[in-house]
């Protein structure tokens, strides 16, 4: 099997894959930060704090569903180097509306900046991927999306960490984010230094040319519809979309769930944000190795069934978990409660299986097309993941306001796992 870890001490691979990670690490110290804040310091309300969460995920994505069109054809048409430098850039202004935030507990302006956020990842989304397949080798590209998917979720793990731990609490109870406020804007910088060594990426010259349409409605229709009239990326990007779907129910209610169902504190609600980044990193690598760096879906029918089995065995554990009226648990007071390491070990399998699951997926979309079409064909995945994740967390707001609890959202996810199953096997008869 390739060794893909030789890739890490090459120009053509480490200067985008520390940009990625240092993107997914400030996104998610940011992100962290910011829900920890408004969850712990001001709100008081679960319903309030479970919609807050909803509305924040959706905030994030809804960007990808606007704009992703745009998005992949500027990645075709211009030097996508160049446009991570100038997207790296924005990144240092919106960190610094966002610092504002956190240092003035206001919540619109944490929106906005979070919402930027999103738009900022929409314009670099395409560019992750859809650069390997120009700078990588053939037998390279699977194990190259896995080293990229691992170390977004490391970067993922690390600012969630940092994120939970830099939001500290006054000797009155109220909660300040200061240190939080200032590494967004440190990270944000060194993300800009990393991401001007990445090697110029231009436009394939005898590639075809074509129209670039400005018009962000039509331009999203007439892409999505381009790419999934093909039946193999078809199946692929749907099924990709509902393991987004699936995350992003999970992502969002993380901490109203550790607070609300667990009767928890933030720093487990950190320690399962963490747990889920490791595991899908894991998963990441896990099946490259098994795949041998042979672009194949077979693994992924199984992997989103296990993951469906592991969040049913976490709704059984949360539901019935023995609430505190008195005070929220912290860390070592809910790890020595009985079943509280097999509540770690579920959301740990979820994940791992998770990436099992996606990874190859993304490595078939980059593979299966022509190199000049690779960032319009991540956008369409893009378009259509986030439409289903921002239906995702409508339906959770809705599902919260109508009274169903945190706990009881989890079987939303199990659900769309035998979905996404169904799509991982189509895929694997019609492509392996």
């Amino acid at each position: 099997m390739q060794n893909t870890v030789h890739l890490l001490r090459t120009r053509r691979f480490l200067p985008i894959f520390l940009t990625q990670f240092l993107g997914a690490f400030n996104d998610n110290l940011f992100r962290t930060s910011m829900v920890m804040l408004v969850i712990y310091g001001i709100y008081r309300d679960p319903q309030q704090e479970a919609t807050f969460s909803a509305i924040a995920g959706g905030l994030f994505i809804l960007p990808f569903f606007l704009l992703s069109a745009l998005a992949g054809q500027l990645a075709d048409e211009r030097d996508k180097a160049v446009i991570v430098r100038i997207v790296k850039t924005a990144e240092i202004l919106i960190m610094i509306v966002g610092a504002a935030g956190l240092l003035l507990h206001n919540v619109p302006l944490l929106l906005a900046a979070l919402c930027a956020m999103g738009i900022h990842s929409t314009f670099f989304g395409p560019i992750k991927y859809a650069i390997l397949p120009q700078h990588l080798e053939g037998d390279e590209v699977l194990g190259g999306t896995g080293l990229v998917e691992a170390g977004t979720y490391i970067g993922i793990l690390a600012g969630t960490l940092l994120g939970g731990v830099l939001v500290l609490q006054n000797p009155d109870g109220s909660f300040h984010a200061e240190w939080g406020a200032l590494a967004v804007i440190l990270v944000a910088v060194v993300g800009r230094v990393t991401g001007h060594f990445v090697p110029p990426a231009p436009p394939d010259p005898e590639a075809p040319s074509f129209h670039f349409d400005w018009h962000i409605v039509r331009a999203s229709i007439r892409l999505v519809s381009a790419t999934l009239h093909i039946p193999r990326l078809f199946l692929a990007i749907i099924a990709i979309s509902f393991f987004w779907a699936m995350g992003a129910v999970l992502a969002a209610q993380f901490p109203p769930l550790v607070k609300n169902a667990i009767g928890a504190d933030q720093t487990v609600a950190t320690l399962f944000l963490g747990t889920f980044s490791i595991g899908v990193a894991a998963g990441s690598i896990a099946v490259n190795r098994l795949l041998g760096g042979q672009v194949s879906a077979k693994f992924s029918p199984a992997s989103a069934l296990l993951m469906g089995l592991f969040v049913l065995d976490l709704y059984r554990r949360v539901k019935y978990w023995p609430a505190d009226p008195d005070a929220l648990r912290d860390l070592s007071a809910f790890l020595a409660m009985d079943g509280s390491w097999m509540i770690v070990l579920d959301l740990l399998g979820v994940a791992v299986a998770g990436g099992m699951f996606v990874v190859p997926l993304y490595a078939f979309l980059t593979t299966t097309v022509p190199k000049a079409e690779t960032a319009r064909t991540i956008a369409a995945n893009n378009i259509v993941n986030s439409g289903l994740m921002v239906a995702a967390t409508l339906i959770l707001t809705v599902a919260v306001q109508l009274g169903v609890t945190v706990a009881d959202s989890l079987l939303i996810v199990a659900a769309a796992s035998t979905i996404a199953a169904w799509l991982g096997w189509k895929l694997h008869l019609a492509c392996d």
